[in-house]
Order: structure tokens, then sequence, then C-alpha cells
């Protein structure tokens, strides 16, 4: 049995309440490894456990935090060839071998780990996790990029989300992909999306965040405050038209993660549309849901992203189709809490990723 390392985490243990520093051992079981956290992504998820009272799988006290890069630093058996690895940690991790995994959709494979949500997350030193699934990062070209694999704990999931709700709406040359809601995630689809050959228009309430995304990715910038539904459909009408682009088969991203996000998405269908859900909310919104009916539109979920679209996906980030250094910004693992109140207080304009010192 692989000897277990001194390490420790922050535990979340009730509903808004600081967390608090834990020591453990971190010894990994057959087919499990020890990851050495290099950084971890505070994400829009981890605030709705921690202040809105979103239900874990795993009870409380529980450490939080999905989104999780570092070294392999322990193995247990029948994963040894992982040591010394920098890997990405996938931020649903599928079991492979039941009835949904081997029919394609791992997504909803009922046995997955969900780092910070059915098992101790990435706040902390040291993170025990199944083998099976983790993502290798090629060091070299990582510092051809000038980025750090603290940088790459972001690709776990507000990369590979948007990623695979790229690929899935099948998004292609000509495509009008209108992304709504564009930090953190957001601006990983319209990045994203662009790489695929779309065109790119970007909705949000913060004007910085629109000018970051004018210059990476997006053609068209529209300010929520100033348009009701109505104003930005037009809007968004008037610039295809003037561009020579579609009036029909828009996909829609919604990534805010908000009620009037949602509701905004809804209300841009157009005939052929495609909404893609990939923020969350536990706020209900009131739609009419006939009119996916009457624009022959479809609307997609999506949850997590399978372990096999990682390499793709990371390679976007380091062929330099996707900019990182740029919409991130690191922070002491210390000062968690102070962090999160920060992102939940919208004080920060990057992706938060906290660093075990």
């Amino acid at each position: 049995m692989a000897q277990g390392i001194a390490a420790h985490r922050w535990m979340m243990t009730a509903v808004n309440r600081p967390m608090v520093r834990e020591a453990f051992v971190a010894t990994p079981a057959q087919g499990e490894v020890v990851v050495a956290v290099a950084g971890c992504g505070v994400c829009h998820t981890d605030l709705g456990y921690f202040y809105d009272g979103v239900r874990t799988n795993h009870p409380l006290a529980l450490a939080l935090g999905h989104e999780i890069s570092g070294r392999v630093v322990a193995a247990g058996a029948g994963a040894e060839s992982w040591l010394g690895h920098a890997v990405i940690i996938p931020a649903v991790l599928p079991c492979g071998e039941c009835d949904t995994c081997k029919r394609g959709r791992p997504n909803i494979c009922r046995k997955q780990k969900m780092p910070g949500n059915d098992i101790h997350g990435g706040f902390a030193t040291h993170i025990v996790v199944p083998a099976r699934g983790l993502c290798p990062v090629d060091e070299a070209r990582l510092a051809k990029r000038g980025l750090s694999l603290a940088d790459m704990s972001v690709v776990a999931d507000a990369v590979t989300t948007p990623y695979q709700a790229v690929l899935r709406a099948g998004v292609t040359k000509g495509s009008v992909a209108i992304v709504i809601g564009i930090g953190g995630v957001g601006g990983y689809s319209a990045q994203i999306a662009k790489a695929f050959g779309a065109t790119v228009i970007a909705i949000d309430v913060d004007p910085a965040k629109l000018a970051a995304i004018g210059q990476h990715g997006a053609s068209l910038t529209l300010n929520a405050r100033e348009h009701d539904i109505k104003g930005l459909k037009t809007k968004i009408s008037e610039f295809c038209k003037a561009n020579g682009l579609p009036l029909t088969e828009w996909t829609i991203f919604e990534c805010s993660g908000t009620a009037t996000g949602q509701t905004t998405a809804f209300g841009l269908l157009t005939y052929g549309a495609t909404l893609c859900v990939v923020g969350f909310t536990m706020d209900r919104v009131e739609l009419r849901l006939s009119n996916l009916m009457a624009f022959d539109a479809r609307a997609l979920g999506n949850w997590g992203c399978p372990p096999e679209l990682y390499p793709a996906a990371l390679d976007l980030v380091l062929d330099g189709k996707i900019n990182l250094a740029d919409f991130v910004e690191k922070h002491p693992l210390e000062e968690i809490n102070s962090v999160f109140e920060q992102v939940h207080s919208h004080k920060l304009a990057r992706r938060a990723v906290l660093v075990p010192q």
C-alpha cells in the first residue's frame, strides 16, 4: 500500500460559515493517486454550495473545489505509471464501467465522482482521486506559453464544460454564437466558439468584461443593462444583416447562471436555434416552452465534460487559441474565506485560482 502524505484542506462545515483548516493524511487506494495541488479555481458552483445552500452529495464537512491541476506524488496499485506527471483532474470523473458509460453517456454516470461534491475537493494541499480519466499536461508546451501548472486548473471546468457545449451544439465556420454572461465559463465559451469558426456576440452587464472579451473573440459586445430582450435581438439581427450572417440557427450559450440571463437566452431564440444551458442557478424562471416548438429550436443541458475530451480542449490552450493568462488571477489558499467573499461580491474581474503555499 502506498505511503500516506501529510496534508491539509479547507473544510466547509455549514452554509455561509467560514471554512476551517483541517489536517489529514492523503493515502491512495488501489487505482487511486495523490495529487499535490498546484491550483484550484473558484467556480460559481462552489459559491452555490457555500452561500446558497445547494446540497452536496457528500455530507458536510467537505472540502470544496473541482477545478484542479497538480502533480501526482503517490499512487496506489495499478496507478504507478502516473507518478511524477503533471495533470488536470476532470471536474467529473465517470466510473467508465456502467451501462451509461459504455453507451457513450459518461456525463450521466450514476457512479461518477465530482471533487468538492461527491468526494473531498481541491481547496487543499493534496487530493486523492481515481487515476482513471486524468489528463496529462505537457509542461514543455506549457512553458512556451508562459503559463504555470496552477493556471491549468481552470481547464478542468471553465474551459472543458463550454468546449463540450460548443462541440455538441455543432458550432462551425459561419455559425453565429451568442454568449450570455462572459465572466469565467462564458469568457472561454466565446473564445472556444471563435476557435471553431463562429462569429461571437457577447452579452453581459459589466463593461470591463465586455471590453476584455472584445479583444479575445467577440465581434460584437452588448450591455444587457442598456437593452431589453427585444432591443438585444434587434441589435444582433442588424449586426448579422450588415455582415452577411444568418438570421436563423443561432447558437445561444447561457453562461451567467442567473434567472435574468436564462430569460434573456430563451428570449433570443430564433428559427432553428440551439440553446445551450451552461450556467447554473437555483432560481426559477417563467418561460413559454412552446417557443421551442414554434421555432423548431432545441435546448441542451451541459453537465461537466467527458475526460476523453480534455486533451483536445487543453490543446486549444497550449496552441494559443484560448487566452488563459488574461482571465485568471492567483491567490494564496490560506486566503480562501476572503477570496470567496470577493468573488461572491463581484469584486474580482478574473477567475480566482487558489494556490497552496
